[in-house]
């Protein structure tokens, strides 16, 4: 992933370093389990731990000619061992160093990506229970329906990360498996007990019945988790985006001191990371239906899954990293204007308060529903084609009389009705 879109903690695991230091780690844990079996003089052990080492610049000259990474990488590390370097690689094949070094780097990967989504789920909460009363309309289909509050669509955030936090988590320990099995995954030429000491020791799982591989399923089911909560992400830049925009101003993302929104336009305040957050989610997307694609390999394996691990599963953990700072840098910032909520909210003349001005008939007992929807959908018509207050209208409307006096019309429009169970939403919140 290119510098602008990543950051340093996450990117330094999916280094070309790291990526060896990992490779080495595996080859030497397998050197160690086989001199526990007797298999290996603890002296070719103490050998190749002082003298084994890989450089990558030799690692890749050695690939111009074999094209073969894992091939490289172990002529290197044999190169600095020494004679007792034969004993390196011994009984294995590429995948099982690759899928198991791979695992320990998606597993601290997850680890990083799951503590994001808890730190911006706070920060979420916080504004949440900041704006637990802030009033403001409710929208469907891009329109006015009911009153809610700033926080319960805050709340609702919350929830749904704290369920991309469990499917994190779950991906997360999927992948967090390897396997030692061999060429076909039949312990043809290691014993499992050589598998089970090195993945032991890495804190990984063990694929219980391996191919050549570990099953991409998990690959996939990590990226999906990634990808979902990227759409999450998606969806809340995306509100903010919509309530930024100058007809509606009523949450604007952060505006730093010297930032300047368009080179041509001096005013403009344009909500530029929650766009980026959004086009971002595409590439997590993008990302999922390659692991899904990498699920079905030719019979033991084949390698068409190799090329593209290499980019997809390193950045987008990168991204998602990126993406959760960035998601919450927004929300600890944002800025929230309350009486403009208010203003809009008012500015439909009333209209939010139709269901309410509906259950008041039928509770009145004078008119059954069909009718009692027909007289306040036709006094809505008037109110909005007219521009005159809804109350006003139904006021005068001697049908609507029939059923309800003034007072109890008015009694209709109380904004604070809507949110009068909220609290139980909020305690759930502050559970969470």
């Amino acid at each position: 992933m290119i510098p602008r879109y990543s950051r340093d903690e996450m990117s330094a695991i999916f280094s070309e370093s790291a990526k060896f230091a990992r490779w080495l780690e595996v080859e030497v844990l397998a050197v160690e389990a086989r001199v526990r079996r007797g298999e290996v003089p603890v002296d070719d052990l103490t050998e190749i731990k002082q003298r084994a080492a890989f450089d990558p610049d030799r690692i890749a000259v050695i690939e111009a000619i074999r094209h073969h990474d894992v091939v490289a990488f172990v002529e290197n590390v044999r190169e600095n061992a020494g004679p007792a370097g034969r004993h390196i690689h011994y009984g294995m094949t590429s995948s099982d160093v690759v899928d198991t070094a791979t695992a320990v780097a998606l597993r601290d990967a997850g680890d990083l990506l799951v503590e994001g989504v808890g730190r911006l789920t706070q920060a979420v909460k916080t504004r949440a229970l900041e704006h637990a009363s802030t009033l403001m309309a409710g929208r469907t289909h891009g329109v006015h329906a009911e009153p809610t509050t700033f926080g319960l669509k805050l709340a609702g955030w919350s929830f749904e990360l704290a369920r991309a936090r469990d499917r994190l988590r779950a991906g997360r320990d999927g992948v967090a498996t390897g396997k030692l099995s061999g060429a076909v995954g039949t312990y043809s030429q290691l014993a499992p007990d050589v598998e089970r000491y090195v993945c032991d020791r890495l804190g990984l799982d063990i694929e219980s019945a391996a191919t050549q591989v570990v099953a991409r399923d998990r690959h996939a089911n990590f990226l999906s988790a990634i990808a979902i909560t990227g759409a999450s992400l998606e969806r809340f830049a995306q509100e903010i985006r919509h309530l930024q925009r100058t007809e509606v101003r009523e949450v604007q993302e952060p505006f730093a001191p010297g930032q300047k929104g368009s080179s041509a336009m001096p005013h403009k305040r344009n909500p530029v990371v929650c766009e980026r957050i959004c086009g971002l989610a595409r590439l997590l997307r993008g990302f999922q239906a390659t692991g899904l694609e990498n699920v079905a390999l030719w019979h033991e394996r084949d390698i068409s899954h190799s090329s593209v691990e290499r980019i997809t599963l390193g950045d987008a953990c990168i991204l998602l990293d990126y993406m959760l700072d960035r998601m919450r840098w927004v929300v600890e910032g944002m800025a929230v204007y309350p009486e403009r909520m208010r203003h809009n909210l008012e500015g439909s003349l009333g209209l939010v308060h139709s269901q309410s001005v509906l259950t008041a008939l039928l509770d009145s007992g004078a008119l059954q529903r069909e009718a009692a929807y027909e007289l306040v959908q036709r006094s809505a018509a008037v109110a909005w084609d007219e521009g005159r207050p809804f109350a006003e209208v139904l006021k005068s409307d001697p049908e609507v009389l029939v059923a309800l006096n003034p007072d109890e019309i008015e009694a209709c429009f109380d904004a604070s009705r809507y949110v009068r169970n909220a609290d139980v939403i909020f305690e759930r919140l502050k559970e969470l």
